[in-house]
C-alpha cells in the first residue's frame, strides 16, 4: 500500500487531535486503505488488506480504528437493517448503489438538485431536513438474475 501523502497525513493528524485521539500507524494504515479504494469494504475486508502492511494488527484494532475515523469525520459507516456495515472513505455528499444479493456498494455519480430536496422538505409538514442518504437497491451485474425466455405462441 502506498505511503500517505503529507497532506493526507496532516489531515489525519489534525482530525485525530481535534477529537482527542492520538495518531497511530494502525489508524494511518486503515485511513490510507479507505482513501485509496473505491469499494465500500467491511471491517473484515479492511483487516485482510491492512494486515499485509501492519504485521500483527488485530481485527479488533481495525474495528476500533474504523470507528475512530468515523468519529473524526474522516469516514462514513454505512449500516443496514441486517446489522452489517460497510465503510466509505469519501465523506463528500454522494449516493450509492447496493446489491441485494452480494451486498456490494458502489458510488452512484451525480447529485440530487437542491430544489428537489427543498420540495421534499416543504411537503414534510414541519420536518426540517439536515441531511440525507440516497441508496438505490438492486442487482449488480454479477448477481442479476438471468433474463427469462418466454415461449411464443
Amino acid at each position: 500500500m502506498p505511503r500517505m501523502s503529507t497532506d493526507s497525513e496532516t489531515v489525519l493528524r489534525r482530525a485525530l487531535e481535534a477529537s482527542g485521539q492520538r495518531y497511530t500507524e494502525q489508524r494511518a494504515a486503515v485511513f490510507r486503505f479507505l482513501r485509496a479504494t473505491d469499494v465500500h469494504p467491511t471491517a473484515d475486508e479492511v483487516f485482510v488488506h491492512v494486515r499485509n502492511e501492519v504485521q500483527g494488527i488485530s481485527l479488533a484494532t481495525v474495528y476500533k480504528s474504523l470507528e475512530t475515523l468515523v468519529g473524526c469525520g474522516l469516514a462514513t459507516k454505512l449500516t443496514y437493517g441486517d446489522g452489517s456495515a460497510r465503510y466509505d472513505g469519501r465523506t463528500d455528499d454522494h449516493h450509492h448503489l447496493r446489491c441485494v444479493v452480494c451486498g456490494r456498494v458502489v458510488d452512484l455519480p451525480g447529485q440530487i438538485d437542491d430544489r428537489e430536496i427543498s420540495r421534499l422538505q416543504a411537503s414534510a409538514d414541519g420536518f426540517h431536513v439536515t441531511g440525507y442518504r440516497l441508496e438505490l437497491n438492486g442487482y449488480c451485474a454479477d448477481c442479476a438474475p438471468a433474463p427469462r425466455i418466454t415461449a411464443q405462441a
